[in-house]
């Protein structure tokens, strides 16, 4: 085991300052990566843009400025660039359907052409292939294929028409030019040259199956990001508010959540969700909060009790007090963390922007060589036309568009399912290069409330008495300490005295008082020296105790009890820790307890490294010191005293207990706060990276490999077509496994880095 006292103080990050403005908008009319760099390429151009994040998988952009720049400029811009934009409202609460409506009636609209194309294009195969002799076949193809041509691929011509004017080109316009170039030639074969072969059959399919790929591409994409969905749709619409006065017997009115003020008192009945958050006032029973926090079992919630809105109520009745609404709520709070991972755009994507930004130009330019070298070749205008044709449609940049952002959607849906609110790509692929994890004490690893561990009689005396005289003094206390004191009692079934009198608190010493017409004193060894108390009697056992403090309770002058005061560790906190350690991840503590607190939890908690005596400039400068060891360093805390060390961290992460300044310094916040969540964390950005590099790998390779055979005329224009739909439904398809994320997986189900032994000589010296 390895410990150390203390750190020297470092320069910290800044954990606040002032935000720059940040404005959200939906933008429509994408279809591929190039539209993606395209958006961008224009926002930035914006006076005053200092970032922009533009997600396809998504179709929203994140703009960061440095304020005064007007929303109404930004959507300008968008719209000089030849697509749709409208800033997205900010709401009290949560949406009401997620936009469910909106998606449902673009779902329709879609399969309504889908179908028209299905139909059309097999009238037009028949035509083709068992009349095709007849001298009137092609003629009825040219009618039939027509509204293939301008309706169901209605939208590929707009998109394309829209960044003609802007001087650019998306994949919409590989699509229409392949569908216009096949249609035309045919018309004319048909009207000016008779005999000639025509492809208003090859038209006709090239529309029809790359909608069908769109079509399932939206609906995979909606699946993907169907958490947010999710989430809004557990907060009730309605409430059952009580009476100002909140009497048991008040009446309850239903209103709508809304409307539900501070303060309120609400009625939360067996078997609904609780509207929002608040604290139980009247009653007692369980909350399943598995869809909060991904614990199955329900957890028991009495008065004083916090209950988060969402959640739904056991079999009893329970009054609450409102002390949270709107987007303040823990949900909205979910939400906005979950969105905005979504909407982040993760290194491994900037790759394939830099690809998809002359993707396009480059396909059309190779479709142009084809169609000449194989009319230098000796083949004629139709049969040139068909491998450029191919060349054009076979061509997939919405695969490497959607490579990494529906990866990342997916999983922070997943994650938010589970109870692990991940900030966004960029974290997501540092967690995969984790090495150290340092973690606080006190509300991390440990309760992080003092429980008396022992209690040991001085002399021939009983406890009791001398501990009910001791949680009456301590009534009057607001210490920690003196809560447990208090809770022993109770534990113990003592009859605490009433109140005690002339009560003096004696800040870093003890306290003392009159209980039961005794004087009482309650304090460290050396404070109870200092008001003439012997020490003689006390049992060395209860001297050394377990890594607590060491207080003793005198009675009239005489020492009668002395007791051990500790933060127990987290029942889960020891199984946590090993699962870290079996992923290859060395764990150390820092704290800013005694050395023998933090010996004594490390011992506990299986950790072979600590750090004592830490303050919060102390606990930043061993992450940094660990980070300069090349090493990527995690840092797990609760309380405001962490968030230095969190932002100096490469990867900070809060527990959902713990303080706002915290969560705001973290990249990860887990809602429950169990230190075995931080290894399902990692395990979800493992996993997550690896697919964006499978996705990325199949989307780089399905056009290196097939546009080139499409130039060669081995791939014909329908079977084209057919593989460039299918290209996006199977990287969305492959990013949507990770949907089956299950916690607490293990290593081999991860592929993992098998434990690395650390040594002395591989600490960096502090």
């Amino acid at each position: 085991m390895t410990g150390t006292v203390g750190l020297p103080a470092t320069t910290v990050p800044a954990v606040t300052g002032p935000a720059p403005g940040v404005v959200d908008l939906e933008i429509g009319g994408m279809s591929c990566a190039s539209c993606v760099s395209r958006v961008e390429r224009a926002l930035e151009s914006v006076a005053g843009v200092t970032e922009v994040s533009v997600n396809l998988a998504t179709d929203r952009a994140r703009v960061r400025t440095a304020g005064g720049v007007a929303a109404t400029s930004l959507v300008a811009a968008v719209r000089e660039a030849g697509y749709e934009a409208s800033v997205r409202a900010g709401e009290r609460g949560l949406p009401a359907d997620g936009g469910e409506a909106r998606h449902r009636a673009d779902l329709r609209r879609r399969l309504a052409r889908i179908t028209a194309g299905a139909v059309l294009s097999a009238a037009t195969l028949i035509l083709a292939y068992g009349f095709g002799g007849a001298s009137w076949s092609n003629a009825a193809q040219l009618v039939v294929t027509l509204p293939v041509f301008l309706w169901v691929g209605g939208p590929f011509h707009r998109s394309a028409l829209r960044s003609l004017r802007h001087a650019t080109v998306t994949m919409d316009t590989l699509v229409s030019l392949g569908a216009t170039a096949a249609y035309t030639y045919s018309i004319v074969a048909t009207v000016a040259l008779p005999g000639r072969a025509t492809y208003f059959d090859t038209a006709s399919l090239i529309v029809t199956l790359i909608s069908v790929g769109s079509f399932c591409e939206v609906v995979a994409r909606h699946r993907a990001g169907s958490a947010i969905a999710a989430l809004a749709g557990l907060q009730p619409r309605v409430a059952h508010r009580l009476e100002a006065a909140g009497t048991g017997g008040a009446p309850a009115v239903d209103v709508d959540v809304e409307l539900v003020a501070m303060g309120d008192r609400l009625l939360v009945k067996p078997g609904e969700r609780i509207p929002t958050d608040g604290i139980v006032v009247r009653g007692s029973g369980t909350v399943d909060e598995s869809l909060m926090t991904g614990e199955s079992l329900p957890v028991a919630r009495g008065a004083g009790d916090r209950l988060i809105g969402g959640t739904v109520n056991g079999r009893s009745p329970l009054e609450m007090r409102v002390d949270r609404t709107g987007s303040e709520t823990v949900l909205a709070h979910i939400v906005q963390l979950v969105e905005r991972a979504q909407a982040e755009k993760a290194p491994a994507q900037r790759l394939a922007d830099r690809v998809s930004s002359v993707f396009v130009p480059t396909v059309i330019a190779l479709a142009a060589v084809t169609f000449a070298a194989w009319l230098l070749t000796g083949h004629g205008v139709a049969a040139s036309m068909i491998p450029a044709v191919a060349t054009l449609v076979v061509a997939c940049p919405c695969a490497l568009g959607l490579a990494t952002p529906v990866a990342i959607m997916v999983s922070s849906g997943r994650g938010a399912e589970l109870g692990l609110l991940i900030r966004g790509g960029e974290t997501l692929e540092t967690v995969h290069r984790l090495r150290v994890v340092v973690l606080d004490k006190t509300g991390t690893l440990t309760l992080g409330r003092p429980e008396v561990l022992d209690v040991v009689a001085v002399g021939t005396g009983r406890v009791e008495p001398a501990l009910a005289l001791a949680a009456a003094v301590e009534s009057g206390s607001e210490h920690s300490l003196g809560q447990a004191v208090l809770d022993a009692a109770s534990r113990r079934g003592c009859d605490v005295p009433d109140a005690a009198q002339g009560i003096v608190s004696h800040p870093g010493g003890g306290i003392e008082g009159t209980a039961g017409g005794h004087r009482v004193l309650v304090g460290s060894p050396r404070w109870l020296a200092e008001q003439g108390v012997p020490a003689a009697g006390v049992p060395p056992a209860v001297e050394v105790g377990r890594g607590g403090t060491r207080i003793g309770v005198a009675v009239d002058g005489a020492l009668r009890l002395r007791m051990n005061v500790a933060d127990p560790l987290r029942p889960e906190s020891a199984a946590g820790v090993r699962r870290l350690r079996s992923m290859g991840l060395r764990v150390v503590l820092a704290t800013g307890d005694t050395p023998e607190a933090a010996a004594a939890i490390s011992a506990q908690a299986g950790i072979g490294e600590w750090h004592a005596g830490l303050s919060p400039e102390g606990k930043a400068a061993l992450v940094t010191a660990l980070r300069r060891g090349g090493a990527a360093v995690a840092m797990v805390g609760d309380g405001v005293n962490d968030a230095p060390a969190l932002a100096a961290a490469d990867v900070g992460i809060a527990l959902g207990g713990g303080t706002g300044v915290a969560m705001a310094a973290a990249a990860i916040t887990l809602v429950r706060g169990d230190v075995g969540r931080v290894g399902d964390a990692i395990a979800l950005g493992r996993a997550t990276l690896r697919t964006i590099h499978q996705n990325l790998g199949w989307a780089f390779g399905y056009n290196l490999v097939l546009v080139p055979l499409a130039m060669l005329g081995i791939v014909p224009p329908v079977l084209a077509a057919l593989a460039m739909a299918l290209s996006s439904v199977t990287v969305v398809g492959n990013a949507l496994r990770l949907r089956r994320f299950a916690r607490g997986r293990g290593a081999a189900g991860l592929d993992l880095p098998q434990p690395t032994k650390w040594k002395a000589t591989n600490l960096p010296r502090t």
